[in-house]
């Protein structure tokens, strides 16, 4: 492990420390309920610059969107990544945006928190509860109302699925909203969007007809890269590959590659590389299914309504799982590779 790596570990626990009861019982001292008709500018802070946790706040953005109508919603987020996925939505604002990299981007990382207090907001809503540097931005934002993400705790255990790392902001803003006085709904939760344009589709139809051998026919496609442990060898995906050609021989496979141009399956069939995401979830929207591990194209894929059956192995999925229609999560520790072939079938089928 680098010193820089270290510090910024020892950093994160000690912000974690330090955050813990910023923002507690805030919602008990105000007197007057909230009227959605009023709120005209919200902040969501979610200072992460994964692709994944970005897409996994669309539900969330979905939700303010129904219960504030009139609202603009701003962001205050890491990296460059957000404006992009949400490109599409309405009434969206400014991104508040820090560096990746704070140690080497330390005058535009200070910038990013100063430029906080620059808009007084109606609502501010923290995502994620253990968040420090969310926890840190809604307080330090100028508004009377803030949602720090722990409000209403005591009655998610009324929801079965509220552990889904995508509906958990959810159900605990629904909550939020009865101690502003706000009716609360039992409307199902929505789904992970990038609202694709149909120019965006059409395109990734029309990419996806030259990439594979046969147009006429549908296309499985596989993502074989993720991080650290969540990733499968290629002893794993190799073997897998030989049975899937086997089982559905009527079948295009083609790869989606990684940013880092890696294949686990050794380039041995045809693939697609870009390192743009809005065309990564074009493409993978005509697929009939997405094989992948746990990662943040399972979620890009899943935000482009694509069938997915997602592979875990030190990961839950009840907290990761892709959240969309038609989609498996299997946990694949002692799972014979034909049961996965099995919910293969399920859903192409």
């Amino acid at each position: 492990m680098s010193r820089l790596i270290a510090i910024n570990d020892f950093r994160r626990s000690l912000m974690k420390a330090a955050t813990r009861s910023i923002g507690r019982s805030s919602l008990s001292k105000l007197q007057q309920p909230l009227n959605p008709a009023s709120v005209k500018r919200i902040l969501i802070s979610r200072p992460n610059h994964r692709l994944g946790n970005m897409l996994l706040i669309t539900p969330l953005i979905q939700d303010v969107q129904r219960v504030f109508p009139n609202a603009t919603i701003d962001f205050f987020v890491k990296g460059g990544v957000a404006p992009i996925l949400f490109q599409e939505y309405e009434r969206i604002g400014r991104f508040i945006s820090l560096p990746r990299k704070h140690f080497k981007q330390l005058g535009q990382y200070l910038n990013g928190w100063l430029n906080l207090r620059s808009y007084r907001y109606d609502l501010v809503i923290n995502t994620v509860s253990n968040s420090s540097s969310g926890r840190l931005s809604t307080l330090f934002a100028r508004s009377r109302y803030k949602l720090y993400g722990d409000e209403g705790q005591d009655l998610l255990s009324d929801k079965s699925d509220w552990m889904h790392i995508a509906k958990h902001p959810v159900y605990r803003f629904r909550c939020a909203l009865t101690l502003l006085g706000i009716q609360d709904t039992d409307a199902p939760v929505p789904v992970l969007n990038l609202k694709l344009s149909e120019a965006e589709r059409e395109s990734g139809r029309k990419q996806l007809a030259t990439l594979v051998p046969d147009p006429s026919r549908k296309t499985i496609c596989l993502y074989t890269f993720a991080t650290g442990a969540k990733c499968y060898t290629s002893e794993w995906w190799l073997p897998f590959l030989s049975s899937l050609k086997s089982t559905f021989p009527d079948y295009n496979i083609l790869e989606i590659l990684p940013v880092e141009n890696v294949s686990s399956i050794n380039f041995c069939e045809p693939s697609f590389y870009s390192r743009d995401v809005r065309e990564m979830a074009a493409v993978m929207s005509h697929a009939a299914v997405l094989i992948t591990a746990d990662c943040g194209i399972m979620h890009l894929a899943s935000a482009a309504q694509t069938p997915i059956v997602a592979l875990f192995s030190v990961t839950e999925p009840i907290i990761y799982g892709p959240y969309n229609a038609g989609s498996i999560s299997l946990q694949t520790e002692g799972l014979k590779k034909e049961a996965i072939l099995e919910a293969v079938g399920s859903l192409i089928s």
